[in-house]
């Protein structure tokens, strides 16, 4: 272990037995920036908290931050709400919170609470008005850190395009509890050096954030992460003529939430779990300003991406570009991100200009049970679906080539690791055997003997097999997924036609992609492996065109190599040859 497990688990004991009386309460962390010690001590903190079944959120960011001015101001004019006091600021905040609370039925209220605990950092204490709380960042130890840093500039240089200018934005992943955590501790505690380093490896101005995640995309997520959320959200929409936005135009002038702004830029790493549901965007949305459309979140208007059925509708430019990863180890990381991703952009090129030759493309295992499938490319229109790259695609905040193809101006997002060509199909025939890695919540090992396998025709798929804990977890997130479509619909928070369309799509294959990263090898997690040369990928659900969103997005990936795959473009007699018996030929 390159980690002191020991000294990890002492620290989660100390802090455990130290905050024992906030069992099921509410935590908020403040760490400035430059604090490494009580940055990477947040990891058996959170650990200690989720272990008393409490919530935390941990805000990254300068002793000054306007933000967290905003926050905190928010806070305490709900307590003098609750005291009785009445001034303008309450008046306001009472007002926006009864009309938003006739839909949601006194919920709303409820996430204006103050954290029971907030805790803030100095050179070596975590602090409140009754606390004292050591630093405990012993488990700690830099592993292959130069190498990390070089890493993080590629990244930057390469695959972001950074400007000294541009404010950075990092998400980063609390500790869940030991029986939730499938996937290596030690990857976990990676994360933090990662994420780290990307923060070292720039002199921009930047913050980080990280916040407890929950097990169903259909509870309640961590309330101070839903504040910042709504109050985002409703900074961006102030200027919309309904009578929600003008309650809270009201309150945002007078407790200055102009300070909430967004980033240029974000690098996040995911880990298990989900955010929870968005209530504001799931009982009112966020319309455009045309009032033609809305959106369910405050990061659809900020990434405006063009998979999003609403940016066709949305006059304002993204403002945000977004990268992310997993919780992956730090050699996979280093290995998989310090390359050459321009000359892999070529390849990607490459690729693109073969599908865009295809009117169709064969995968063929022959063999009568292997992956067998055909991927339709042309519209009913004439039209040749949009073939995408991964790789250094937010070098802008809008994505150029869509711009040009379409006039549109929507936003950009990367895989970090990077290297796939990608497709949304027109149609999908046939049969896909999953024999690599499965995303859901996380990511889910498969095997030759134990695979993930559907049969699609042009009316959507079905699973034919799968090993029984996956696809129990993958049954739970369709489940989870429709049911937040159906409240959607019942409150109106996004346009029917919109429902309609996701409600279309909701068992469609979304995805086809061919995987062109050089140094990319087997391991636990989807990124990755979605990224080796030699592999293909589909995703069910959600596609990357406008007619083909839905509310999840699955993928799995296929062993090409194994399966001995010849994939081959189509277009009348000609042929385009893309892999011969696994082996990629681009």
């Amino acid at each position: 272990m390159k980690y002191s497990i020991k000294n990890f688990n002492s620290a989660v004991d100390y802090y455990q037995k130290k905050l024992s009386k906030y069992k099921n309460k509410t935590v908020f962390i403040h760490v400035p920036i430059n604090n490494k010690k009580a940055y990477y001590s947040t990891a058996p903190l959170s650990r200690a908290i989720h272990n008393l079944n409490a919530k935390v959120n941990i805000a990254v960011a300068p002793e000054d931050a306007k933000s967290i001015a905003a926050l905190k101001e928010v806070w305490g004019t709900f307590d003098d709400l609750k005291k009785g006091v009445k001034n303008q600021k309450t008046t306001a905040l009472d007002e926006f919170i009864g009309v938003v609370d006739k839909k949601a039925k006194g919920k709303f209220r409820k996430i204006f609470e103050k954290p029971d605990l907030i805790l803030f950092s100095n050179h070596n204490k975590f602090c409140s008005k009754e606390l004292r709380l050591e630093l405990k960042d012993g488990w700690f130890k830099e592993y292959r850190w130069n190498d990390l840093i070089k890493t993080a500039k590629i990244i930057w240089a390469q695959v972001y395009n950074l400007k000294k200018h541009e404010k950075v934005g990092f998400g980063f992943e609390t500790m869940p509890i030991q029986k939730k955590l499938e996937l290596p501790l030690e990857d976990y505690l990676d994360s933090y050096a990662i994420n780290r380093a990307m923060m070292d490896a720039i002199p921009n101005e930047k913050s980080a954030g990280a916040e407890t995640a929950v097990w169903s995309q259909l509870a309640e997520g961590e309330r101070i992460g839903e504040l910042k959320a709504t109050l985002f959200g409703c900074e961006l929409e102030k200027d919309i003529n309904e009578p929600i936005f003008k309650k809270y135009k009201i309150l945002s002038r007078l407790l200055r939430l102009n300070r909430l702004k967004p980033n240029d830029a974000t690098f996040g790493v995911h880990g298990k779990g989900y955010g929870g549901k968005h209530l504001f965007g799931e009982l009112i949305g966020y319309p455009t300003p045309n009032g033609k459309s809305r959106w369910s979140s405050p990061g659809g208007i900020v990434y405006k991406f063009n998979w999003h059925p609403q940016s066709k509708y949305e006059s304002r430019n993204p403002r945000t570009r977004v990268g992310f990863t997993e919780t992956l180890p730090i050699d996979i990381f280093i290995k998989t991100c310090k390359i050459d991703w321009l000359k892999m952009k070529r390849k990607n090129d490459k690729l693109i200009r073969l599908f865009d030759k295809s009117r169709r493309i064969i995968i063929d295992s022959n063999k009568k049970n292997g992956t067998n499938f055909e991927v339709g490319l042309i519209k009913p229109n004439g039209e040749h679906r949009m073939t995408n790259n991964s790789d250094v695609d937010i070098r802008s905040k809008i994505d150029k080539r869509y711009y040009k193809q379409t006039g549109l101006k929507t936003g950009t997002m990367a895989n970090i690791p990077g290297g796939e060509a990608f497709v949304t199909p027109e149609y999908l025939i046939g049969r896909v055997v999953g024999d690599v890695v499965i995303s859901i919540d996380q990511s889910y090992r498969l095997s030759e003997k134990s695979p993930f396998i559907i049969n699609v025709d042009k009316k959507g798929y079905k699973v034919e097999k799968a090993p029984p804990k996956i696809k129990k977890e993958f049954d739970k997130e369709k489940r989870e997924a429709w049911k937040q479509l159906l409240i959607m619909e019942k409150h109106k928070s996004l346009p029917q036609e919109i429902i309609n369309l996701k409600k279309r799509n909701f068992n469609r294959i979304g995805e086809f992609a061919v995987n062109t990263n050089p140094t990319a090898e087997l391991c636990d997690y989807l990124i990755v492996n979605e990224k080796i040369a030699g592999m293909i990928h589909v995703a069910m659900g959600s596609g990357f065109d406008n007619d083909r969103s839905t509310v999840y997005h699955t993928d799995v990936v296929i062993n090409a190599k194994r399966q001995k795959l010849d994939i081959y473009g189509v277009n009348g007699s000609n042929k385009f040859w893309i892999m011969k018996k696994g082996k990629l030929l681009v």
